[in-house]
């Protein structure tokens, strides 16, 4: 097969949000669950809190129709090298671990669920 005939890889997730009801509490969680710096933005009359990304990208969302769940689609964050390190850090920054770290097979890695301080399911992914 030539580079030509190659098919096209793409993502079939371009984009997530995780909706809040309190913008600065759940941009403080993450920022710090994550040890990154998010960007506020404001779109369509809408509060963004855009997560640094290469590639797929989401945002911390607050504004009318957007209600935290733990019900419905699960979002994975990248839990780094070993996702231990920061499913530590969930409790002491108001959230509240739901499944400890799992092995999934050791090919795949390790999750974790919690739930965030405005009562969304996150999971936690990793390969360590």
């Amino acid at each position: 097969m030539s580079v030509i005939e190659q098919p096209i890889v793409v993502n079939n997730i371009n984009w997530f949000e995780i909706p809040v009801l309190n913008f600065d509490r759940a941009r403080a969680f993450y920022e710090t669950l994550l040890d990154v710096d998010i960007k506020e933005e404001t779109s369509a009359g809408f509060r963004m809190g855009i997560f640094p990304h290469n590639g797929v990208g989401g945002a911390i969302i607050a504004g009318e129709g957007y209600e935290p769940s733990e019900k419905g689609a699960v979002v994975y964050l990248n839990g780094g090298n070993d996702l231990a390190e920061r499913l530590h850090r969930v409790e002491h920054i108001g959230g509240n671990v739901l499944i400890p770290k799992t092995l999934i097979s050791p090919e795949v890695g390790y999750f974790a669920f919690f739930r965030d301080t405005e009562g969304n399911r996150i999971a936690l992914h990793s390969l360590h």
